[in-house]
């Protein structure tokens, strides 16, 4: 099965595409409670990127950087806080 930084590779500039910054803000407070981010890496992420798509393509970079177990908490998150963005992504075939 497909490793979970590959999964979030594969639907990062659909997610680029589609997510909105309020979606990005409150993935980041979750990984940062989860200590998957710290509060530098949050902020670089939230003011490095001058647009919301490349705020998106900075987040998955950063969680996929981190490994697969990163990277599989991002998409529980991600499900839980938007299940219809999720299910666009066609994320989490045999996952969940």
């Amino acid at each position: 099965k497909n490793d979970q930084k590959n999964e979030l590779f594969r639907v990062r500039s659909e997610f680029a595409a589609r997510v909105s910054i309020a979606l990005i803000k409150e993935l980041l407070d979750d990984l940062l409670k989860d200590k998957i981010v710290n509060d530098g890496q949050s902020e670089s992420i939230l003011q490095d990127n001058s647009t919301r798509a490349d705020k998106a393509r900075d987040l998955i970079d950063t969680v996929r950087k981190k490994g697969d177990a990163a990277s599989r908490v991002m998409i529980v998150h991600l499900h839980r806080r938007d299940p219809e963005l999720y299910s666009q992504l066609g994320l989490g075939q045999g996952l969940l």
